[in-house]
């Protein structure tokens, strides 16, 4: 007699103002790894919320460890031992990372808070996933996205945990981390925990995963063994078309200067940084987390002012004065920010708002905004990055984390700056889509614009980019073009900076 699975899905149906999941079957076995793939908006992270008891069910059936399953919160799923470490963050910034990890569960004593067993614990707990480093007393506010992300796995593995659900733990994590969570991931299954593993890196599932189902509009298009499927066949079942070849850079005849940091300063994380990009170019800067590379960013766009150094856009022979992000735009530089839900979006608000914020001059008429100009704007980017919604209308919140990303990139492309910076800009992207994306930037250095590209995936760099810079510690240690770089070159390059101190040491 077969052994009853751990999780069986019968008949899953999910509906908010159109079908999300339609009559989804999935079995997931104990000690097993499986992947659940799917573009963005196929249904992926809603099957995962209502497993969690995060968002209810309209019909189907659950066994967990074949009894009924019906959870009406995260803490009853938790009770049963089922965990989600989501893709979109959901930790508290003002709380310590100390608060976040044990929320729920605080030691006390006498009644009060038990801070010096907290922070023993929790020194613990980020020992165990490569963070020994950071102090447990930081507000989570402080830390990066990659950090941050950390702190949810770390947080999912201190409990006893039957069913672990990932959805994209790694978009933001650097090889090292990857590395780190893998070998967490084996530990578990030979403990005989079930995990759900959802992401869009197919050479991850390929590897970690024993068995696949493909979701595409809400429902299973394929369902079996992971090493009896091919990359083209995956691509095929999510899409419904044939695979987009892998990515090759084009070449592009480069211009002038368009952008020069020089000596750019900004605590420790920043420290005297200068390159230089020009028109029609991809420049990636590559990196641990904590290395420096969203910060390198920030102070540029003046999110996080500068301390020293110059920014030189264009031609000018005197540096812009850039203390704020409209200075930055004024100039001419857009950011697509890391973190696209605290800090790129309006998540209450329409897409076409959204799409527009950047530049409402161009949607404006006589000090008014226009609603058929913002519409037009809307439906042209709807289109050109193949945006999954049902209106330019629809609220940004109700969108996929996926299509949240594209609707970012699509503003500053909207305001037309000859400058852009992106931070992560693929994370949380299915594979067509992260595909039509690398189209687009070629379209964008053809036109003459100059990128800067920071990616926490080293192959993705290396496919798209004409130089790449590796920072480390802060510093900017070492520049590669593609006659020189190779993956363990950048390694070494980035955690060269780290060699150099005994005091420092990576976050790898």
């Amino acid at each position: 007699m077969p052994a009853t699975p751990l999780l069986h899905i019968e008949g899953l149906c999910k509906r908010y103002a159109a079908p999300v999941l339609r009559d989804v079957a999935l079995q997931v076995e104990r000690g097993q790894v499986h992947a659940l793939v799917g573009a963005n908006g196929a249904g992926k992270s809603t099957l995962a919320k209502i497993v969690c008891g995060l968002t209810p069910r309209d019909s189907g059936t659950l066994l967990f460890d074949g009894r009924p399953y019906d959870p009406h919160s995260k803490t009853e799923a938790a009770q049963a031992g089922i965990h989600l470490v989501m893709q979109e963050l959901n930790l508290i910034p003002t709380l310590s990372i100390a608060e976040n990890l044990f929320l729920g569960r605080l030691p006390r004593r006498f009644g009060l808070i038990d801070y010096p067993a907290l922070h023993r614990q929790a020194q613990q707990v980020l020992a165990d996933v490569g963070l020994e480093t950071l102090d447990p007393r930081l507000p989570v506010s402080t830390l990066g996205v990659g950090h941050q992300q950390l702190i949810e796995i770390a947080r999912a593995l201190s409990q006893p945990c039957r069913l672990l659900i990932l959805d994209e733990p790694t978009a933001a994590l650097t090889d090292p981390q990857i590395e780190q969570l893998f070998a967490h991931i084996h530990r578990l299954r030979s403990e005989g925990v079930g995990i759900i593993y959802i992401s869009h890196r197919m050479e991850e599932l390929a590897r970690i995963s024993d068995h696949m189902t493909v979701l595409r509009d809400g429902q299973v298009v394929a369902s079996q063994l992971t090493a009896s499927l091919t990359l083209d066949t995956i691509i095929r079942h999510m899409a419904g078309q044939e695979a987009t070849q892998q990515p090759t850079r084009k070449d592009t005849r480069r211009g002038e200067v368009a952008l020069r940091v020089a000596h750019l300063r900004r605590g420790k994380q920043v420290q005297d940084v200068s390159f230089e990009v020009r028109q029609g170019e991809v420049l990636g800067l590559a990196g641990l987390i904590g290395a420096g590379r969203t910060e390198t960013l920030r102070a540029i766009f003046g999110a996080d002012p500068p301390e020293g150094g110059a920014i030189y856009v264009g031609g000018q022979t005197e540096p812009a004065q850039i203390r704020q992000p409209r200075d930055a735009v004024r100039a001419g530089i857009g950011m697509i920010p890391e973190d696209r839900k605290q800090q790129g979006l309006l998540l209450p608000h329409a897409l076409r708002l959204n799409t527009t914020l950047a530049a409402m001059k161009q949607v404006s008429r006589a000090g008014w905004i226009d609603p058929s100009k913002e519409e037009e704007a809307a439906h042209r980017y709807i289109q050109l990055l193949d945006i999954q919604v049902r209106s330019p209308e629809q609220p940004m919140q109700e969108l996929s984390g996926g299509n949240q990303q594209k609707v970012v990139v699509a503003r500053w492309l909207f305001r037309d700056c000859p400058v852009l910076l992106f931070d992560e800009p693929t994370r949380g992207i299915d594979v067509t889509a992260r595909h039509r994306l690398y189209e687009l930037f070629d379209t964008l250095t053809a036109a003459g614009k100059a990128l800067v590209v920071v990616s926490s995936d080293l192959r993705e760099l290396m496919a798209i980019c004409d130089r790449i810079a590796v920072l480390s510690a802060g510093r900017l240690v070492d520049t590669f073009d593609p006659d020189t770089w190779t993956h363990d070159a950048l390694m070494a390059a980035a955690i060269s900076g780290y060699l150099a101190s005994s005091s420092q040491a990576p976050t790898a």
